[in-house]
């Protein structure tokens, strides 16, 4: 399969491929009376995974009853087309190198996976050498990186030219961790201002329904006051450190986390994630999507869309297929 150029050599011209992808792309769904029903979107953060393979997989472990089965896009597939996902970003949850590839390989069979953010080390030795082999396919949208180990990068002159690497190509990073996760990269947005960042779970705060705390709403702030930073809200049902059948499915318990966001990030960088099937240990994929949905519909059609979609295509700049 021959793959598009992922990042057209001038501005001018990926600005156009865009609005060409979202002109073909951005179709309201109607149900059988006409009403216009779910915005089309891109689903930024699902993991896929195979433990039938002869090394089988480092996570899930094999005592988890949820997710530790054979998990893969038909399936996500099956439950996300009926609500207007157009296509998903898989991120890589295996610290194995050769999954990245597994990954790749996985999305060469299966136009739904429009891009992959993978798993690699920018404080390896070997990171130059990995990244030059996985970057090659335009489907490596990015990495993803903990919170931990970018607080310790920060200070070594050759994590940043790693990420710099990344930057330079093009690519993103996704950062994931605690609440204060956003202060690392607040300042890792003023050494790279070009790399685009994209915070997964709101940096996992628990959501409780009430106002958000401080600490974290000083972190996000930082963090928002780079123009590269986006916030994907993924993970929100977990957040609530619920279980299936007492999650809240009321969008005004998830109001004071999302108003926050909305209020620092604004419309242009608020991205949709699910993390299912992680997401399933708590909720249905069509419960969280009705919260979301039910909040972002409020903000317009156009901030919908962007949400939905148009953002995740700024942010990861998934190539054409």
């Amino acid at each position: 399969m021959k793959y598009e150029q992922a990042y057209p050599p001038n501005r001018r011209n990926f600005i156009a491929g865009a609005a060409g992808l979202l002109t073909t792309t951005l179709i309201p769904e109607t149900n059988a009376e006409g009403v216009t029903d779910y915005f089309p979107s891109i689903d930024t953060h699902t993991h896929f995974y195979d433990p039938t393979r002869p090394q089988g997989v480092p996570w899930p472990g094999k005592g988890d009853p949820v997710l530790y089965r054979k998990v893969l896009p038909d399936e996500f597939q099956k439950l996300a087309t009926p609500l207007n996902v157009k296509s998903t970003i898989v991120v890589e949850a295996s610290p194995w190198l050769e999954d990245n590839q597994w990954l790749l390989d996985l999305a060469k069979e299966n136009k739904f996976l429009s891009g992959i953010v993978g798993r690699l080390d920018p404080s390896d030795k070997m990171f130059s050498i990995n990244w030059k082999r996985f970057s090659k396919n335009p489907l490596y949208v990015g990495i993803r990186v903990n919170h931990g180990d970018l607080q310790k990068g920060l200070e070594d002159k050759s994590y940043i030219e790693n990420l710099r690497m990344i930057a330079s190509d093009h690519r993103e990073l996704d950062v994931n961790g605690g609440p204060n996760t956003p202060v690392e990269v607040a300042r890792l947005a003023k050494i790279i201002p070009e790399l685009r960042i994209v915070i997964n779970h709101e940096a996992n705060l628990v959501i409780d329904g009430r106002p958000v705390p401080k600490d974290w709403l000083e972190a996000m702030q930082m963090a928002a006051g780079n123009k590269n930073v986006f916030c994907k809200v993924s993970a929100l049902v977990e957040g609530t450190r619920k279980t299936m059948g007492d999650v809240p499915k009321d969008v005004g318990f998830y109001k004071p986390v999302l108003d926050s966001l909305w209020n620092l990030f604004g419309e242009d960088r608020l991205i949709f994630g699910s993390n299912w099937p992680v997401s399933a240990r708590v909720a249905t994929y069509s419960t969280l999507h009705n919260i979301v949905h039910n909040y972002f519909s409020t903000k317009g059609k156009d901030a919908a869309e962007k949400y939905f979609m148009k953002n995740a295509v700024a942010a990861y700049r998934p190539p054409t297929r």
